[in-house]
């Protein structure tokens, strides 16, 4: 896509000023091409005022964290560092859609297998450094290689080669074509940081490209950031400073912000919502994407090693009383795959797994079995009500058979002691905004956040086929396949999609539509929102 048209795409759903347009298309000689009366028929920002000591309290965060950005695997990291300190090639709008970051434009080889990205002029570092080829290409390096630990690492694998074609240019090289290769570039650890003579990132320094410059950080605690300067985009970055704080407890949290304390929370406690309904002072926002709530058995563990003891429990559990007792209802009823309602093959054909504990039984006879006693670990660090969901979970699985011992874990180190590690345990996940983005990151075999530790050759043969596959109806047909041999074969039971909901002072402000990719705006509150005054 051309610049002139993404900056018309941008303005038009109000995501850039009139005066950030009209300058930037005077930069490229093109503001003459501006239809009559387009910008008087735009949305403006003039309520956004800059200004103000920014507090939020999060639901993630842990002794463990690191501001390296192959380790970030929480809301806590991927909010401050991922998309407040850092800038990506490219950002995911509002409403989902693609636009400009750090490069300004691109545009793909025939069969998407060559990639050239055009950068943004004058973008700088908070170090002031400018942002240049070199710095892409030292950046997505830091997620390649065997000995990379990444959580990005399966996005980046499809990278044969990357070159720079002078300061501004980089031009990348996939294995197969990807028509969704800009859409993953924006994932949260795919930041671009300053590159080094050896062609590295110094992970450890937390200097990076965007709206907020990282002053401390005590991780599993709180992190200062204070706005950059220098920073490019104009109508970003609206506040002084923010303070990012990891409140565990979604009591404390809320009482936070009834009191005052923070600006902002996430991660809301949907029984007690009606409560926070009631204080005017508070403002509460819900969004509904590809966020969903899963069970992850680890396929290489006994007994989880075999398909019939992991389709035991999917029949052995019952979605809707969990849908309506853990999200009362913020939510949709899952099908034992991480494909959502809004991505754009999700599987509707499929049908819907239903609560069956005498198939249960069947699956169990069929492993061998007439009875089964497992382990579900489960802490609220996993998500709000992930013990309670395991305790009715226990309740359902009791009738066919099934003896589920709910193992309360501690919620500082859930997400490096227990996730992962646990042969069963309680996880969320943010979705992604496409399929192979999904299922690369933690389905494909080898990938770094595959947590069911699953392999499956026809789905990897798909994934491949699917990621270069330019005929759309072709690809729905692979997708569908996919989403149907995760649901019957693959190693997580995916009892429930959540929306996000989460609130804020009412003294915030926002643009009218807010990304649903994450909570908290995308996880970009930091960056796009402001104070009315």
């Amino acid at each position: 896509m051309s610049e002139t048209k993404q900056l018309k795409k941008l303005l038009s759903r109000g995501w850039i000023s009139r005066r950030e347009f009209v300058k930037r298309m005077t930069a490229l000689g093109m503001v003459a091409s501006v239809p009559a009366g387009m910008l008087a028929s735009m949305p403006a920002h003039g309520a956004a005022k800059k200004g103000g000591n920014f507090r939020v309290g999060l639901g993630h965060g842990s002794t463990t964290d690191s501001i390296d950005p192959a380790t970030w695997e929480n809301a806590f990291t991927q909010f401050t560092f991922g998309y407040g300190s850092n800038n990506h090639l490219t950002e995911i709008l509002p409403d989902g859609g693609l636009g400009p970051e750090l490069a300004e434009s691109w545009e793909a080889s025939p069969d998407a297998k060559v990639w050239t990205f055009k950068l943004r002029k004058g973008a700088e570092f908070h170090n002031g450094k400018t942002v240049e080829a070199s710095d892409v290409i030292a950046s997505l390096n830091h997620h390649r290689g065997e000995d990379t630990k990444s959580g990005g690492k399966g996005i980046v694998s499809p990278i044969t080669d990357m070159k720079a074609d002078g300061k501004n240019v980089v031009v990348v090289t996939l294995s197969g074509g990807n028509a969704d290769f800009p859409f993953v570039l924006n994932d949260y650890h795919l930041a671009i940081q300053p590159g080094n003579k050896d062609g590295k990132i110094d992970a450890k320094s937390g200097i990076g490209a965007g709206a907020y410059v990282v002053e401390s950080y005590e991780p599993g605690v709180r992190a200062k950031l204070k706005r950059h300067k220098n920073y490019y985009r104009t109508d970003y970055g609206h506040f002084d400073e923010v303070e990012v704080l990891t409140i565990a407890d979604v009591a404390a949290r809320t009482n936070a912000l009834t009191t005052g304390e923070v600006d902002a929370i996430d991660r809301l406690d949907i029984k007690t919502l009606h409560l926070l309904k009631r204080n005017k002072k508070i403002s509460i926002k819900e969004t509904s994407g590809t966020a969903h709530y899963t069970a992850a058995m680890r396929t290489d563990t006994p007994p989880f090693d075999n398909n019939d003891v992991r389709l035991a429990l999917k029949y052995a559990v019952d979605r809707k009383p969990l849908l309506q007792n853990v999200l009362r209802g913020h939510g949709v009823i899952g099908n034992d795959h991480p494909i959502g309602l809004s991505n754009r093959y999700h599987a509707k054909e499929l049908p819907q797994r239903e609560y069956d504990p005498e198939k249960a039984k069947f699956h169990l006879k069929k492993a061998g079995l007439s009875n089964l006693k497992v382990d579900l670990s489960a802490a609220d660090a996993a998500f709000a009500g992930a013990v309670d969901a395991a305790v009715l979970m226990r309740e359902h699985a009791a009738k066919a058979g099934i003896d589920i011992n709910v193992v309360r874990e501690p919620n500082d180190g859930y997400w490096s002691n227990v996730w992962m590690k646990k042969p069963w345990c309680m996880v969320y996940w943010g979705g992604r905004p496409t399929e192979d983005w999904m299922f690369s990151t933690a389905y494909a075999a080898g990938a770094d956040w595959n947590d069911s530790f699953w392999s499956h050759e026809r789905f990897n043969k798909l994934l491949l086929e699917a990621r270069s596959q330019l005929d759309d109806a072709k690809r729905r047909e692979m997708y569908v396949e996919m989403q149907r041999i995760v649901s019957d074969e693959g190693g997580v039971l995916v009892p429930m999609f959540n929306n996000y909901v989460f609130a804020t002072s009412s003294k915030v402000g926002h643009a009218d539509q807010m990304g649903a990719n994450w909570g908290l705006d995308g996880n970009r509150g930091m960056e796009r929102w402001w104070f009315k005054s």
